[in-house]
């Protein structure tokens, strides 16, 4: 059986205070499928993956989301 992945195209965008956003589409994140808590803001986790060349979002737990606060 065939893995079906949900595909879209966004941005990386550079604010002027030097902070970085992915912004996904609306479709995207719409899509039963997507991993991820829809809330103002989620915490996640964030790997390159340099052989592979990927860039990994993964949700965190809210344990690993606590216990990383004040870091």
């Amino acid at each position: 059986m065939r893995e079906v992945v949900a595909d879209a195209v966004g941005r990386i965008a550079r604010r002027k205070d030097g902070k970085h956003f992915l912004y996904l589409p609306k479709g995207l994140v719409e899509d039963s499928a997507f991993p991820f808590g829809v809330e103002s803001s989620a915490p996640v986790r964030v790997v390159i993956d340099r052989l592979g060349k990927k860039l990994i979002v993964m949700p965190l737990t809210r344990s690993e989301s606590s216990s990383r606060k004040g870091r």
